[in-house]
């Protein structure tokens, strides 16, 4: 079974310093019919304005991760963790018991676009931690990178994924939930093969450029969500296509 959430079903804000596009439900929108797809809670689409960002806020029992597709990201938090992040690069919190934090561009000039991801964790009440990796582009090109997966101390069986897909070179985040994240950077016309195994799901969200999948036409912010051992294949449009494939529980 193939689902399509269109980009244009998605809620859409501009507050000046932000421009904003909600996937599921969040802060003040709610739509009953996204609210979530499994495990994956939260799919925020957002470009903020140079010098401006999230100044210090809370979190707790929600894994959170950061996709930066371009600028730079800086990061605060209430553990002593502060670092940037650039276009190709992914940051890591999970919120356990609580932690405070702030995302920033630090850029004067140039706007940051990124897409914010929350998984819910398969364990709650967990010491919160953060880590951040980068992504080299000769790995982005080569197919699906894995970003994050299950980590074994909190999910000692992982589920299946059959997507073939290469470990970051820097290492997998370890995540504490039964879920894969992975990237990919396709030229015009290259290609990525998808599948989901039997009881799980999948989900592919269009990040940027154009695209083709199980017989659907994808812009930037299309997704399709996948269940029960479905198989396909995104092939990039004329001007390449970037693209986030989350095999969840």
């Amino acid at each position: 079974m193939i689902a399509t959430f269109p980009a244009t079903g998605r809620g859409s804000f501009d507050h000046g310093w932000l421009k904003t596009h909600h996937s599921f439900s969040f802060a003040e929108w709610h739509d009953p019919g996204r609210v979530q797809f499994s495990a994956l809670r939260v799919l925020n689409d957002d470009v903020i304005a140079p010098a401006m960002g999230f100044g210090t806020h809370p979190h707790r029992d929600m894994e959170i991760l950061t996709w930066v597709l371009s600028g730079h990201l800086q990061h605060q938090d209430s553990m002593g963790h502060g670092g940037r992040v650039s276009s190709g690069g992914v940051q890591y919190m999970s919120a356990g018991t609580g932690v405070h934090h702030s995302e920033v561009n630090p850029d004067g000039t140039v706007p940051l676009h990124l897409l914010q991801v929350w998984i819910l964790p398969a364990r709650a009440g967990l010491r919160p931690r953060y880590g951040q990796r980068d992504a080299r582009p000769d790995e982005l090109v080569a197919g699906w990178v894995q970003l994050a997966g299950p980590d074994p101390e909190v999910v000692p069986q992982p589920g299946p994924m059959p997507t073939s897909v290469a470990p970051l070179g820097e290492g997998v985040i370890p995540i504490r939930q039964d879920a894969r994240l992975s990237a990919t950077r396709l030229a015009a016309g290259g290609t990525c093969d998808l599948e989901v195994a039997e009881g799980r799901r999948g989900y592919l969200h269009l990040a940027l450029g154009s695209a083709t999948c199980a017989g659907h036409d994808l812009v930037a912010g299309d997704a399709l969500g996948f269940a029960d051992a479905e198989r396909a294949t995104l092939v990039a449009g004329p001007n390449g296509a970037e693209a986030l494939w989350f095999d969840l529980p």
